[in-house]
């Protein structure tokens, strides 16, 4: 059983963040990048480790090939722990964390109400269908975490030139860091066509939440969510990030494990 003080569950997922944005960035684990990790990562990044499924997708599909392999691996990591390691373990889901806490005068700290989720969706269309069409990788071209972490440092460390269309890519960048002043997880509600793909398996993924019949809807749940749900309606949810802080705050939510008899986890039945 999962018994632990509130606060608990987001003090560990904190320090499991960080440890996947060093992992993710270790040069010395070079030999990995043929592993499409389900996080977003940009693959040119000088010190990454892993590819990026999604400019893989893109890849294969834009050759006319049918990516069984990044699809596989996807669907397996999406059938066990749906969108799991969008809460856990992607280093741009931490930076948008970490840059929503940063209070801005004249920023005000705003909602995104969950029925826009469906632009990713739309999104997520335009990217595996553009590579048909005009045989690049459209998304790598102005992704904002590629930008961030491949464009901006190659730049640095080689003294490039800066083109018209590279001041377009920052520009897309910018405008999504200012989103994450003020909306929690902007990029990942909106446009991350990763998190569109693992979303479609939280409902029948191995993990998923209950809610219990002694919720009384108060809707503590949806105020600590980052991603705006209404968990007592909704508990699982294709936004749902899993990042368990309802858990934590409720006592009637909790962790599902549909193959076992026993009782779901709880993370608070001591408060």
């Amino acid at each position: 059983m999962l018994k632990n003080s509130r606060n608990k569950i987001s003090s560990l997922r904190l320090k499991v963040q960080t440890f996947f944005i060093i992992l993710a960035n270790s040069l010395f684990l070079k030999p990995l990048m043929f592993l499409p990790f389900p996080i977003m990562n940009c693959y040119s990044c000088p010190l990454a480790v892993f590819s990026c499924p999604i400019g893989t997708l893109q890849y294969f599909i834009g050759i006319g090939t049918i990516p069984f392999y990044t699809a596989g691996v996807l669907g397996s990591v999406g059938s066990l722990f749906g969108r799991l390691s969008c809460g856990w373990a992607c280093p741009f889901g931490l930076i948008q964390d970490l840059l929503y806490k940063i209070k801005i005068p004249f920023f005000k700290k705003r909602d995104i109400p969950e029925r826009y989720g469906i632009l990713k969706y739309i999104f997520l269309g335009i990217v595996l269908l553009a590579p048909i069409f005009m045989a690049i990788p459209l998304f790598c071209t102005i992704c904002p975490v590629g930008t961030l972490e491949a464009g901006i440092p190659t730049i640095l460390l080689l003294g490039l030139d800066i083109n018209l269309f590279f001041w377009f890519k920052v520009s897309i960048l910018i405008a999504i860091i200012l989103m994450m002043f003020i909306f929690s997880r902007p990029f990942c509600k909106l446009f991350c066509p990763l998190g569109a793909i693992l979303g479609l398996f939280n409902k029948i993924s191995g993990l998923r939440l209950r809610v219990d019949d002694g919720c009384t809807k108060c809707g503590r749940c949806e105020k600590v969510c980052p991603m705006n749900i209404k968990v007592y309606e909704r508990p699982n949810s294709s936004s749902c990030i899993r990042c368990l802080k309802c858990v934590e705050e409720c006592k009637n939510i909790s962790v599902e494990r549909p193959l076992s008899k026993n009782k779901p986890d709880r993370v608070n039945d001591d408060i």
